[in-house]
């Protein structure tokens, strides 16, 4: 017999503690009690945000997220830039091109991160341009961009600076006020540790402006009416009641840890996932690797296909291969959220597992080893 261990980069392993506050008999969202609940929830957002402005929390995926980044702040003929270095800076494209933008689309090389000079070069050549969209974390392909350097590049212009942070906040530092990022966006089945079928997004005082402004018609996503809602502690369309439950208890989880430990002890597993992948003859792929999703290149003679399934079906731990094996045969590993030690350990004996199944040529333990030596520099002293 064998557990089922969910190491994807998304949707990830919800906490016990909010498994049994979603399974609670439900209740009616337009009552004083879901305000009551609503209100404090979206205050507390503002501190894993790290801002004073809004957020708000829609029904939807992250991509929902993005759609009413564009659309609520874009309007047709408007030059944007995107960026894109992989499955989900390619999203950002076709949603602008949906609606209209004039999209400059930067090519990054997938693994491969964006020099902001490269956008800054691009802004001073043509001032009309009105937002630069951008991931934090490139899920498909497990590397960073630098958004804070990003930032400091659109804040002399009129353009804002949208960042998809949905494998990033909770992650990785995002303090939004303090950089600077216009819009901030992320989804719930990430580090916030709840199934998928929430969006949330704020916008600074700049991006808000453009709201104000906007033109292109807006309704389910409309950020003015999410605005009105949310004064009034409550939500323009019938909100998912049970993950706004579930979403309130994993924020006081995060917050009684403390968002600087979030933070370390995501970094201490990645380095552990990094350096067992390594012991195993295996190449990280990104250059720049976040610490919530480790993308790792396949051996060539046997492929990331294999080695998924593999773990899947036979050993009961679930991870992710690759989005456009055309670009790059890689595996990736998820630990973002609700994750520790223990489930680094798990992970790579089953790694080690397939492999050895699969004919790859490695010395038994060794990804444990190297793991382990970085897990316990992670470990509290006394």
């Amino acid at each position: 017999m064998y557990k089922e261990h969910l190491v994807s980069p998304g949707p990830t392993a919800v906490p016990s503690d909010a498994l049994l506050a979603m399974a609670k008999p439900i209740y009616h969202h337009r009552t004083k009690r879901f305000d009551t609940l609503f209100a404090a929830m979206s205050e507390k957002l503002r501190t894993v945000f790290g801002t004073s402005r809004d957020v708000f929390t829609l029904t939807a995926s992250g991509s929902g997220a993005m759609e009413a980044a564009v659309v609520n702040t874009i309007n047709p003929g408007d030059a944007v830039i995107t960026i894109n270095g992989g499955k989900f800076g390619e999203r950002w494209t076709k949603i602008a091109k949906r609606y209209g933008a004039v999209v400059d689309e930067i090519a990054v090389e997938w693994g491969k991160s964006i020099d902001p000079a490269v956008v800054e070069a691009k802004l001073k050549a043509d001032k009309t341009i009105k937002a630069v969209f951008v991931q934090y974390c490139e899920t498909s392909t497990g590397a960073m961009h630098d958004v804070k350097a990003l930032a400091k590049v659109t804040a002399p212009t009129d353009a804002i600076l949208v960042v998809d942070a949905i494998t990033a906040l909770g992650v990785h530092e995002c303090p939004m006020d303090e950089w600077g990022l216009d819009i901030v966006l992320t989804g719930s089945q990430k580090a916030l540790m709840i199934p998928p079928g929430l969006a949330l997004i704020a916008l600074s005082d700049k991006a808000w402006k453009r709201v104000e402004a906007n033109r292109t018609p807006v309704f389910y996503f409309d950020l003015k009416a999410a605005k009105k809602e949310l004064e009034k502690k409550t939500t323009p369309w019938t909100p998912a009641l049970t993950l706004v439950i579930g979403l309130d208890k994993v924020i006081d989880m995060m917050l009684a840890e403390g968002l600087a430990n979030v933070y370390a002890r995501h970094a201490n597993i990645a380095e552990a996932t990094r350096n067992g992948c390594k012991a195993l003859g295996l190449s990280v792929f990104p250059v720049n690797p976040a610490n919530g999703v480790t993308a790792v290149l396949a051996p060539k003679a046997i492929g990331g296909k294999k080695i998924k399934s593999l773990m899947e079906e036979k050993y009961k731990v679930s991870i992710a291969g690759s989005q456009d094996v055309e670009k790059a045969d890689i595996i990736r590993i998820g630990h973002i959220g609700y994750y520790d030690k223990s489930d680094i350990v798990v992970t790579l004996s089953s790694l080690e597992f397939a492999l050895k199944d699969l004919g790859h040529a490695f010395s038994f333990g060794a990804s444990l080893a190297a793991a382990q030596e970085v897990l316990y520099k992670g470990t509290p002293k006394g």
